[in-house]
């Protein structure tokens, strides 16, 4: 794995840094001497060990306000110089099955997951590029491997994210910016704390029921710290990777998949052959 060997400081910018994952992030940065603008709707100095001084710069920033992330990016520019490494960590999780959502739940998690990272990356692309250098990590979740019961529409926000990401990452190439998609597995943060759900619908109770079975041993994840660690090593690659799985149960799990998948593809081949011919461009009247 290809590492840099530059020791200069950089400049990091991180939404959800106040806990969690970006919290772990936002420290580890600071740890090995990195400045770094912690962003986060609820957000203070007083979150942080004091010893790291002006190295830290704390943005109250709601990610849904479009003009509030232009201003945002703008005031950690102006503070520090410039950014290196942009993590879009914060995110909300909503849980219920697809038809029990409202169209008001529904946005709202698309408005964060997928939506507030728009906006991050399109407010810190100019700098980066003016640049010709950075980092833009997008922190998906094991959840866009494939969608599952009762998690379908922060499934569909993380498919989202992911997407636009593909893009993204081969237009910002063209000026020496990278980008990295970050798959986490389960950690102990308050993702799941902070859960929102929808009204639940009494058709759906066995699945209900079968799902909480399922899960009834409890959840086994893994510290912050090693997530925080793994994205270290990543953006310290001179060849940083288009997509990193974090966790033995997320990468078996991406390997199922993706096998299910070309199974299923294989299959099906004669089928999809079938139904594309080449043929010229029909005659317009």
């Amino acid at each position: 794995m290809p590492t840099s060997s530059d020791a200069t400081p950089r400049t990091w910018f991180i939404t959800g840094a106040s806990r969690g994952l970006g919290r772990a992030f936002a420290e580890a940065a600071l740890d090995r001497g990195d400045r770094v603008v912690a962003a986060a709707r609820t957000v203070t100095r007083d979150d942080f060990d004091a010893r790291h001084g002006d190295r830290l710069l704390t943005l109250t920033l709601d990610v849904t306000d479009r003009a509030a992330v232009v201003a945002a990016v703008t005031t950690a520019v102006e503070h520090f110089g410039r950014l290196d490494i942009v993590v879009n960590n914060a995110g909300t999780l909503s849980m219920g099955m697809i038809e029990e959502f409202t169209e008001a739940e529904a946005r709202a998690q698309f408005e964060v997951n997928l939506f507030g990272a728009l906006w991050v990356s399109q407010a810190v692309l100019p700098h980066l590029r003016a640049q010709r250098s950075g980092h833009l990590v997008q922190i998906s979740s094991i959840a866009a491997l494939g969608g599952f019961p009762s998690t379908g529409l922060y499934s569909a926000s993380k498919f989202a994210l992911e997407g636009m990401s593909e893009s993204l990452a081969m237009e910002a190439a063209a000026f020496d910016v990278k980008l990295s998609i970050v798959q986490p597995g389960g950690y102990w943060t308050d993702l799941y704390t902070g859960v929102s759900a929808t009204d639940p619908m009494d058709t759906y109770a066995p699945l209900r029921a079968e799902l909480e079975q399922q899960w009834a041993e409890g959840s086994v994840d893994s510290e912050p710290r090693l997530a925080a660690e793994a994205l270290l090593r990543l953006v310290d690659s001179d060849d940083p990777p288009l997509r990193l799985l974090l966790g033995n149960m997320v990468y078996d799990l991406a390997f199922d998949i993706s096998r299910r998948r070309m199974e299923t593809w294989a299959g099906w081949e004669q089928v999809s052959r079938a139904a594309e011919q080449a043929v010229p461009a029909p005659e317009t009247t």
